[in-house]
């Protein structure tokens, strides 16, 4: 969808896109939420920047992951990392990966806090299939 189509989609129609979005990012099903923060959290973020192209979920995730473990946002990144192991973007092993990467980039206190973090993750994900 062009940046022009977006300006003319009814309200509503724009909040149910962005719930779908939602529920495809996140791998359960979203509803509707009270208040301008769920607004904007689905009609912008979700409805509007998760469904551009140029950069598939996987893309957006692993920045996303980066970005979280570089400002000490921890626990949304466990979020994320949950997510991105039950959407199949990325598998057990490149979650270990990317928290010893993220060691030598964002130091390795940070690094090894995602490194533990993606280790319980790991671990549901595991007892879930």
């Amino acid at each position: 969808m062009t940046r022009s189509n977006i300006s003319d989609e009814a309200p509503d129609e724009v909040r149910k896109r962005g719930l779908k979005r939602m529920s495809e990012v996140y791998g359960w099903e979203m509803s509707d939420g009270p208040g301008d923060y769920f607004a904007h959290t689905a009609d912008q973020v979700f409805a509007n920047v998760w469904a551009r192209e140029g950069l598939s979920d996987r893309d957006r995730r692993l920045i996303l992951l980066g970005a979280l473990a570089a400002s000490n946002n921890i626990d949304v990144a466990e979020i994320q990392a949950g997510a991105a192991l039950g959407n199949g973007e990325l598998t057990p092993e490149q979650l270990e990966e990317i928290s010893l990467f993220l060691c030598y980039y964002i130091g390795w206190p940070q690094g090894t806090k995602m490194h533990f973090m993606f280790g319980e993750v790991i671990k549901k994900h595991r007892k879930q299939k």
